[in-house]
């Protein structure tokens, strides 16, 4: 008995813009931490207002975005590969997400 292969049902476009999402992500992260180490290495301070703040701090906090927004595609992955997904101007509706926040209340 021979083993089936299940085929994907994902357009092949929702995987190509997923994975240049992913990589996106990652050069963000990637980015961030190689300022924040570049910055701790030269010991650069960045003037904010009326205060001198370290580079470094700047880099991990860029890198600590790009993490969030890796996860954040993790979650879109998901919506975005279900069989149901479609795209909808009426996902746009204030309405929606008014009715949606009275919901989660």
């Amino acid at each position: 008995m021979e083993a089936q292969t299940a085929k994907s049902t994902v357009p092949k476009e929702k995987i190509i813009l997923i994975a240049i999402l992913y990589g996106m992500a990652c050069a963000i992260i990637l980015l961030g931490l190689v300022f924040g180490v570049y910055c701790a290495l030269n010991q650069i301070m960045l003037p904010v207002l009326t205060t001198q703040i370290p580079g470094f701090v700047f880099g991990m906090v860029i890198a600590f975005l790009g993490f969030r927004y890796l996860f954040s595609i993790r979650k879109l992955k998901e919506e975005v590969f279900k069989t149901a997904s479609r795209f909808s101007w009426s996902n746009f509706r204030k309405e929606k997400t008014a009715s949606a926040r009275k919901q989660a209340r």
